[in-house]
């Protein structure tokens, strides 16, 4: 059900996480992620007023916002990159806001990041991209590690790439490899930055379409921030919208589309 002003509770299904990296019973239990009265300010400039929401397992939840709405702060908060002023954030439930170093590094290795501009390594090829995490994170030997990285950039459409440098690759491109890169160490959660952001309406579905699969594949739960409605609506499950710092909807895309608020009415009128 839509809810105005109010946080979303999403069910939490049995989890089926398979692959080389073990999950922990908490991984497998209860929502993914539950954020609970986030504040974040820079300097005088209050970005995040109490933010609440949760996100079970293999749930999609697609965050919007008017841009400078804190959409890209609240992922940064998540993997510890930056602190909150006050609230809490649970990991599997595990508190991340108080969590030493050590622990933080261990929440993070649960999570796949892809950035907004896929932030590839420039001076590494697409195979050494995907390496880079499993090299640092495992104690594969090289023959696992080169089958899994053939798994994983055979899922993304790119096993013909391995050898080619980012800058010789497209913009879409360079998403299908840092999406691979995310999901190298068996995430069960994924954050995805603008995953569409600067690419074409047919390279923007085909990624659409690609995080799908991949949702569907690896079985996470997501939190996707986005300007792009279309993405939204064909990836999400629900949908929390960021206004001056608050959650001020969350519900599906149909129901946004269709709440008598002026605010959700006039961004969602072009949907």
């Amino acid at each position: 059900m839509m809810s105005l002003y109010q946080p979303g509770a999403l069910r939490a299904p049995d989890n089926g996480h398979h692959g080389a990296i073990e999950k922990t019973h908490a991984e497998s239990a209860g929502p993914a992620m539950v954020l609970q009265g986030l504040h974040k300010s820079f300097g005088a400039q209050a970005v995040l007023r109490g933010v609440d929401l949760t996100v079970g397992s293999s749930k999609t939840l697609a965050v919007l916002g008017r841009s400078g709405t804190g959409k890209s702060v609240l992922l940064k908060l998540i993997v510890g990159l930056q602190k909150p002023d006050a609230g809490s954030i649970r990991i599997h439930g595990q508190e991340v806001t108080t969590s030493n170093v050590e622990a933080m590094n261990e929440i993070r290795k649960t999570m796949g990041f892809l950035f907004q501009h896929a932030a590839l390594y420039d001076s590494l090829t697409v195979e050494e991209n995907v390496a880079f995490p499993l090299r640092r994170h495992t104690k594969m030997t090289p023959s696992e590690r080169g089958d899994r990285i053939g798994e994983l950039l055979t899922s993304v459409g790119m096993e013909g790439d391995l050898k080619k440098m980012p800058s010789d690759i497209s913009g879409g491109m360079q998403k299908r490899v840092g999406l691979a890169r995310a999901l190298a160490l068996e995430p069960s959660i994924l954050l995805l930055d603008e995953p569409t952001a600067g690419l074409d309406p047919i390279t923007s579905r085909e990624i659409d379409e690609l995080i799908l699969k991949l949702q569907e594949e690896h079985d996470v739960a997501s939190i996707v921030v986005t300007h792009d409605l279309h993405s939204a609506k064909l990836i999400a499950d629900r949908i929390i919208l960021l206004h001056e710092g608050n959650a001020v909807i969350e519900g599906t895309f149909e129901e946004l589309e269709k709440s008598g608020d002026k605010f959700v009415a006039e961004f969602f009128k072009d949907s």
